[in-house]
Order: structure tokens, then sequence, then C-alpha cells
């Protein structure tokens, strides 16, 4: 557990919270558009380096506030430019980040909680059960420590980062308030300037707060679905049961449909040998979508410990792929990044060690683009 000060973390407030404490300090509100500038642009956590604030105020601030993200436990470079840090949160646990670079883009995944509690059996997260929500600083604290890391301080045009998917650990509905703040965040010019559409948040199906998120945020959407019936995607994803296929896809069709813009669906396709990768399920698949404008992410399966799951052969990827783009679909295969340090889909971080840390067993961020288009070459993979 770490220790906690007592003072405000200022690193998780969105504009009209910080204008609010500023306004419960005695001080104009102008006051936080300057510190978050400061704070998101400049990646300072020191408010001693806020020049263009008074000498009086940063003593002020300095005594009832802070700017602490999580704390950086190690940071990985794959050879194929995949990065990959562990950070500690405030609960004692560690969650993972991971940027996967693709041409002019750089997509950063992040985690929403340490742990999760919805036991998709092909998912080693859920084999941990779930331990802590992150807080707003935590989510965009991850944003933070990657955006400095590149040296995108001041932020540019030309940045490191240009998308955002909420992909990492856990489910991002289920720690709804703090993901919301942490995606606006992302999209403030105050904050990091992201294109809501290249914001994207992914869930497992958690109807109610699919609906609730459009009078919140018009961010991009994700359904991790993995299956093409009911009776199979409760085996896979127990959430199914409680929320099954029609109700889900209702609700991601609602939420699309407000978004005003001709935008569509991501729908996430994790494929595990001889489990939902027949001939038979991309055709009942096809009959599932097909009143669901989407685009699809082909996800093979990465094998890790006692999961009791297969990767499917090449053949059967490619197979399954092209009878869904014969019925007209967008369809991309993910390619495997940062296998050299445990940040392919579904791979563990393995272990943390030293005489201080506990150990950690934890899921890699799940690296889908927010354009879904990452993994194109690996349609042509031998």
């Amino acid at each position: 557990m770490i220790a906690t000060t007592g003072k405000t973390n200022l690193l998780g407030l969105t504009q009209p919270e910080m204008e609010k404490f500023f306004d419960s300090i005695g001080e104009k509100r102008f006051r936080a558009g300057q510190v978050m500038k400061w704070i998101h642009h400049f990646g300072v956590d020191d408010f001693d380096a806020m020049t263009n604030v008074s000498k009086a105020l940063r003593d002020k601030l300095k005594a009832i506030a802070e700017v602490r993200g999580p704390e950086v436990v190690s940071e990985d470079i794959s050879s194929d430019g995949t990065r990959k840090w562990v950070v500690r949160v405030e609960s004692g646990s560690c969650v993972e980040t991971v940027y996967i670079p693709s041409g002019k883009r750089g997509t950063l995944c992040v985690s929403s909680q340490a742990g999760c509690a919805l036991d998709c059996s092909f998912c080693s997260t859920g084999k941990q059960g779930f331990n802590s929500n992150l807080t707003a600083a935590e989510v965009i604290g991850q944003v933070w420590i990657a955006n400095k890391s590149f040296g995108s301080v001041p932020a540019t045009i030309d940045r490191a980062i240009t998308n955002v998917v909420m992909m990492g650990m856990g489910e991002p509905l289920l720690n709804f308030d703090n993901v919301i703040s942490a995606m606006h965040l992302m999209m403030d010019d105050l904050g990091y300037g992201i294109s809501k559409r290249r914001v994207t948040l992914s869930t497992s199906g958690v109807v109610p707060m699919i609906d609730e998120l459009a009078k919140h945020i018009d961010v991009s959407l994700a359904l991790s679905l993995h299956a093409p019936n009911d009776a199979l995607r409760s085996q896979l994803v127990p959430i199914n049961k409680k929320y099954p296929l029609a109700m889900l896809l209702d609700s991601c069709r609602r939420y699309m449909a407000t978004l005003g813009e001709k935008r569509v669906l991501t729908v996430e396709y994790t494929l595990l040998k001889d489990v939902n990768d027949h001939v038979d399920h991309a055709r009942e698949m096809i009959e599932l979508l097909k009143d669901t404008p989407c685009k699809i992410n082909l996800i093979p399966f990465n094998p890790f410990p006692h999961s009791g799951y297969e990767r499917p052969s090449n053949n059967a990827i490619r197979r399954f792929q092209e009878l869904l783009q014969q019925d007209g679909y967008n369809v991309t295969v993910r390619t495997t990044r940062g296998e050299d340090i445990d940040a392919a889909c579904g791979q563990l971080v393995g272990q943390v060690n030293d005489r201080t840390r506990r150990s950690s067993r934890l899921i890699a961020a799940r690296e889908l683009s927010a354009d879904a288009d990452t993994a194109q070459n690996a349609a042509s993979a031998p």
C-alpha cells in the first residue's frame, strides 16, 4: 500500500474540477488552465517550475496539493518498438501500460483496474480476481508517464501518442466515473488534445453502463465479443449470462447512433483453437452482426500457463477472416507485438522483483488501435 499525503492530487482533475478547486482556495478560475498546461503539456510535477504562477500561489499549492502519477516499477522496450510500463498504484497493486507504434500512429493501451471481476475464461487478469479501481489520476497518469518518456513535452502536433485505448487490465465500465474523467482529459486541449475518434473504450458488455456512457462522452467503442452465440459466449465471457447478445448489441447500436457520425463499432474476437474458430462460428457471426455497422479485429490467442486454450493455425485464422470478408466485413488480424518483453496480447508480465516489492503476475495490455488497422499486414502472413 502506497502512503497517501492527504493533499489534493491535481493530475486527475478535469478542467471543471480544476476550476472548482481554485475557487475553493480563493483563487481565480483561469489558474486552472495555467496549471493544467504545466501538468499535461509540459509534464511538470513541481509547482516551483510553474513560472507564470505567482510565488505565493506556488507556496499555497505546495502545502495543499500535489501532482503525483503512479510509481514506475519498470519500463521495457521491444525490438519491434513496443514499450511496456509496469506501474504501482495506490492500492499497492501493479498494472501495465503498453505502447504500440505503427507507422505514423502510436497507440497507448491503458489499464482501468488492478485485476478484473469478470473472469473471462481465456484472460489471465480475470484469474487474479478484482483488486481495486484505479483513480482518475492513476488512469490519466499512465498517459502522463508515457508522454514524458518520449520527450513529447511540450505537446506538439507531431506527437508520439496519437491514439489511446482503454483496453488494458480491468473492465473500464466498472470504474465508470474515473475512466470518464481520464478520457475527458485525454481529449481536452488543456490535457492531451487527442481526437474523440482516437480514444477508444473497450467493454465486455456491461449493458447499463454502455447506455450511461452516451450521456457523458462520445469516444469510440469496442466490444469484446469472442463468441457468436449465447451458449458459447456465456462459457467464455460469464457476464453474457446477465446481458445476452441481443441485449448487448442493441445497447451498442444505441450508443453508436448517438455519435451522429459515420463511426462504427469495433468488434474484438479472440480466436481459440477448436473452440470458436470453426467455419460455422464465422457464419453465425455474419448473421449476428448483419444489422450492426462494424469492423472486426480477429485476435489469435496468445497462450499463457494453465490457460487450457491454444492458438489456431494460420490457415484456420485466414479461413475465418476470408469468410467474414466475403460477406463484406472489414476484417483485420492483429499482429503479435512485443513478445520479447511479454507485451503481446494475453502474455503475462511475469515476476516483478526486488527486496521491497511483492511479485505480480499481470496480463499484458490489449493492443487494439482505435482504427483497428494496426495488424493489417498479418492478413498476408504465412
